[in-house]
């Protein structure tokens, strides 16, 4: 078997290479499926998959949908190039009938799914594709890496962008993940509410507002705490934030004020009591005259830190282990499973459902459409999914119904081409406007069961 090359190893070209294609960011299963499938016959059967979560992670009240926009990317680049194909054929992965299937892939099916910014629960269709086994069953792994991540951010952030109200949250968790999942964590914070990040990359890709101005090595390196501050004001102005705990903190206040003077635009405090801290500095501020200097405070925050300060005179929050992790929660534990096929290869032949049966893991066969009920002052009631409908009747996925079901599920690819992508401002005014409509106890932070009822209706005929 040859021998696999370390990446200090690869050449530039192999990398660049390398970045144009997804097609490997996916499960071996996937592939020998696909060869067992294509030999039998039953690859080219159609089929509908079905992304969803038969549970909340850690007795959270929502979920929130994140990730599609970069979903729709990563199938644009889900292609088998030389590279991939050759990798496959060195290390026999499939065999020579598969490979040249795979030279030739391209995704030409339908995909549906909630919007992104969505809030979701148990049983949601969140993501729906329909095509055949072959060209379906490859998108599994590369759908369930990016939405379960994303998810989780999105979910973990949104209860942080709940907690904290009015004051904004600043995402700076790049230094604790992944490079690459720094980057769509960013991109996830900035959907559920977050108002910028720390990190560029997600700047320059996404458009999503950075910040950020000096740590505790700036003022150690300098030959004292009024030197650096003087340097950082002098580089960037006095509405600059002034890092005030390196040392003493009522000193540093002080002398934060005088070097940039009553119009500093904040201080951040990274250590000890936040709450007690706080108070401490906004009284000191107000004292020198700096009365519209914010307060920005750091220090592993989590919702529950964040709602503990509610009461504390502070003006933001940076928050880094906590969002990029999922707050302890990194997945949203979706699953993609097969709901309904075709009886057999012919255009007009009939659906049949499908389901497993497995303990603790029944589910619900037949393609769905999902709707949520509300209240005639607007107010989220229930998740209706309606099981069982034929993938050929699906329902125009932006009708409202007349009895306060708002449909849930829109186009996201159709024939294989991408129809859904949206500016990510959309998804972020999505989610909050969709959250403002849950009941109150969805805003809780307590683990409990899930805000809304998710209510299946077997209907085959409805909606037409």
């Amino acid at each position: 078997m040859p021998a696999v090359p370390s990446t200090s190893t690869l050449s530039t070209s192999t990398l660049s290479t390398s970045t144009l294609s997804t097609a490997l960011l996916t499960d071996r299963y996937e592939l020998t499926m696909l060869e067992a499938a294509l030999r039998s016959g039953a690859g080219h059967r159609r089929c509908v998959f079905e992304m969803f979560s038969r549970r909340l992670s850690g007795g959270r009240r929502y979920g929130v949908v994140a990730g599609t926009g970069r979903f729709l990317d990563a199938l644009e680049q889900f292609r088998f190039h030389d590279e991939q194909l050759a990798w496959l054929d060195d290390f026999d992965v499939v065999d020579d009938t598969t490979l040249q299937w795979l030279r030739d892939y391209r995704f030409s099916g339908d995909i549906d799914g909630y919007a992104e910014g969505e809030p979701f629960f148990p049983g949601s269709p969140i993501l729906t594709v329909e095509s055949t086994f072959a060209e379906a069953v490859l998108l599994e792994t590369l759908a369930l890496s990016i939405f379960n991540h994303d998810s989780a951010i999105a979910a973990a952030a949104s209860r942080m962008t709940c907690a904290a109200g009015d004051r904004p949250c600043l995402e700076m968790g790049s230094r604790r993940t992944h490079e690459d999942a720094a980057l769509a964590a960013a991109r996830a914070a900035y959907i559920a509410g977050f108002a910028s990040t720390s990190n560029l990359e997600a700047g320059r890709r996404y458009g999503v507002p950075t910040t950020g101005t000096s740590a505790h090595a700036f003022t150690l390196i300098h030959d004292d705490e009024p030197a650096a501050f003087r340097a950082q004001v002098a580089a960037l102005g006095s509405a600059t934030t002034l890092l005030v705990d390196t040392y003493d903190v009522a000193t540093a206040v002080r002398t934060a004020v005088e070097v940039a003077g009553p119009d500093l635009g904040a201080v951040r405090i990274d250590s000890g009591d936040l709450v007690g801290v706080a108070r401490e500095v906004r009284g000191q501020l107000d004292s020198l005259g700096a009365h519209k200097t914010r307060i920005v405070v750091t220090s592993d925050l989590d919702e529950h830190a964040i709602a503990t300060l509610a009461s504390a005179p502070v003006d933001g929050y940076g928050v880094g282990t906590s969002v990029v992790t999922g707050s302890g929660l990194p997945t949203a534990s979706l699953v993609y499973k097969l709901v309904a096929r075709a009886e057999s290869d012919q255009a007009d032949a009939a659906w049949r459902a499908v389901t497993k049966a497995s303990p603790g893991k029944i589910g619900h066969g037949g393609r769905k459409q999902a709707y949520r009920r509300h209240s005639p002052d607007g107010v989220a009631q229930a998740e209706i999914i309606y099981s069982g409908i034929d993938p050929v009747r699906r329902s125009k996925s932006a009708r409202q119904r007349d009895d306060g079901e708002r449909a849930l599920l829109v186009p996201l690819v159709r024939g294989g081409e991408v129809v859904g992508r949206e500016p990510l401002a959309d998804a972020r005014a999505r989610h909050a406007a969709t959250r403002a409509a849950l009941p109150p106890e969805a805003l809780r932070l307590q683990p409990g069961g899930p805000a809304l009822d998710t209510i299946f209706v077997e209907s085959p005929s409805h909606p037409r």
